[in-house]
């Protein structure tokens, strides 16, 4: 099974709110979840996030693939460097 880190929209007629989400890649965008890692709300003034970086870098050592903007949210949270950083120590 293939796991992929994306976000599933919540929110109303054009006021979306985003969850992240771990999910089996075959599933639908808001179908059923693994796990919760966040949210991303791009609507606030500066856009807001809150991602569980434990979580986060739990999920990646196990093999989950992050969308395109997973990874730039994931980069800005500075969990993109801890991963790079553990993987580099690993192969040490």
């Amino acid at each position: 099974m293939a796991v992929t880190i994306r976000l599933m929209r919540m929110g109303t007629h054009k006021r979306p709110f985003y969850r992240v989400v771990v999910a089996d890649s075959r599933a639908p965008r808001d179908g059923r979840a693994l796990a919760f890692l966040g949210t991303y709300d791009p609507l606030q003034q500066p856009a807001q996030m809150a991602i569980d970086q434990e979580q986060a870098l739990r999920w990646l050592r196990r093999g989950a693939i992050p969308s395109d903007t997973v990874r730039q949210l994931l980069r800005k949270a500075g969990v993109m460097q801890r991963f790079r950083e553990s993987a580099r120590s690993a192969t040490s």
